[in-house]
């Protein structure tokens, strides 16, 4: 029977580089933050590479590192930002190879409404990780990990409140650089 650590144990055993730490961690949170990246990236295996590429980070950094808070949203915080990235990587590479085909091939009307979605989603994605830290993260737990508001102010033990007004403040800014983007 395996033994039970909680939160303050793991980052102890962290901080002595002890190996059984990752492993606690890692036996307690995988499948939950492939869960939280795939709901960001829509792409599982994508999804279990970027949540070991987290632990990878974390083992390495464990002597830097100083969580604050509980191990579960300090993960899913890092999985959101990771998941993010890695789209926001993925339309980079994605632009370039749509650049080296469109010199190829002439656009054809078809060609052209994709191109101008893929510009509007990668503008969508680009105002995300422009908006401040709070709002950010506020905004991806609603929008990427399907949590309630009541939920996210728990998490983030902060009132329901103030999770209304950083969605809203996300949206205006959203709206604000999309309407821009089709003018």
């Amino acid at each position: 029977m395996q033994e039970r650590f909680d939160d303050s144990e793991i980052l102890d055993l962290l901080n002595k580089n002890d190996d059984r730490a990752i492993e606690l961690l890692f036996d307690r949170f995988f499948d939950y933050l492939c869960a939280v990246v795939y709901r960001v990236i829509h792409d599982y295996e994508a999804a279990r590479d970027v949540v070991q590429d987290i632990f990878l980070d974390l083992w390495k950094k464990r002597e830097r590192i100083n969580i604050q808070t509980a191990l579960r949203p300090y993960l899913r915080r890092a999985a959101v930002n990771r998941g993010l990235n890695y789209i926001k990587r993925k339309r980079i590479i994605s632009n370039d190879d749509e650049d080296a085909a469109s010199d190829i091939v002439s656009m054809t009307p078809s060609g052209q409404a994709f191109m101008e979605k893929d510009e509007l989603e990668s503008r969508i994605y680009a105002v995300i990780e422009s908006l401040p830290p709070k709002c950010k993260l506020v905004f991806a737990m609603s929008r990427f990990e399907s949590m309630s508001y009541q939920e996210i102010a728990t998490a983030l033990n902060i009132s329901v409140k103030t999770v209304e007004n950083q969605i809203s403040k996300a949206l205006r800014i959203l709206r604000a650089e999309v309407q821009l983007f089709l003018v």
